[in-house]
């Protein structure tokens, strides 16, 4: 009967381990922009869907932005913020017109977009997005060149799914390990509890 009992609190402990480590940062989400059908000029009943969604979440890297919406009627673009204040559609930092676009945050920092139609900006089709860093802060957009040109320091996301992200910097490392000894500790301290017990 001892063995039984021990061969369960192992299994318990076992267990409880694998749901404490779990909890690391390895969720990753897909967030369909809006929570609409489709990205299009807000309605008269939530004129301002595209300004207030954002607030209500916490974007971290490794979540995607899902645009969904009939190719044959409208586009997605990333622009600048100066762009995105004006509704500028010209020289965007990425255009997207497949129905299905999805956007990967692969670096903190503020995101803006809008419709690719002409006048849809205009009608507030349009979504500011902030990521921040593992460390809370939140990087300033790059500022743009005279004439509308993108700087030197600009992201480019070459294809609708974004760039790879660069692994762990040594903080958010030393963070991870921390957290793993942390529950490792805790799973150990569990098992001697409940082992102690049976």
């Amino acid at each position: 009967m001892a063995i039984l009992g021990r061969k369960m609190c192992h299994r318990l402990s076992s267990a409880v381990l694998f749901f404490v480590l779990i909890q690391a940062n390895v969720f990753a989400y897909q967030y369909q922009v809006g929570n609409l059908q489709a990205w299009n000029v807000p309605t008269s009943t939530d004129p301002k869907i595209y300004t207030n969604w954002p607030k209500k979440l916490s974007f971290r890297i490794g979540d995607s932005l899902l645009f969904l919406y009939p190719p044959s009627e409208d586009s997605v673009i990333q622009v600048t913020k100066e762009s995105y204040d004006t509704c500028n559609l010209k020289n965007p930092i990425l255009y997207m017109n497949n129905g299905n676009s999805l956007f990967n945050i692969t670096s903190p920092g503020v995101f803006y977009f809008t419709s690719g139609v002409s006048g849809h900006c205009e009608k507030s089709q349009k979504i500011q997005i902030s990521v921040f860093a593992a460390d809370g802060s939140l990087p300033l957009p790059p500022s743009s060149a005279p004439g509308g040109a993108l700087a030197d320091s600009a992201p480019s996301y070459p294809t609708v799914f974004g760039g790879i992200p660069s692994g762990p910097t040594k903080s958010s490392s030393s963070t991870m390990k921390v957290s793993a000894l942390i529950s490792a500790a805790i799973g150990v301290v569990i098992w001697g509890f409940v082992g102690g017990k049976m």
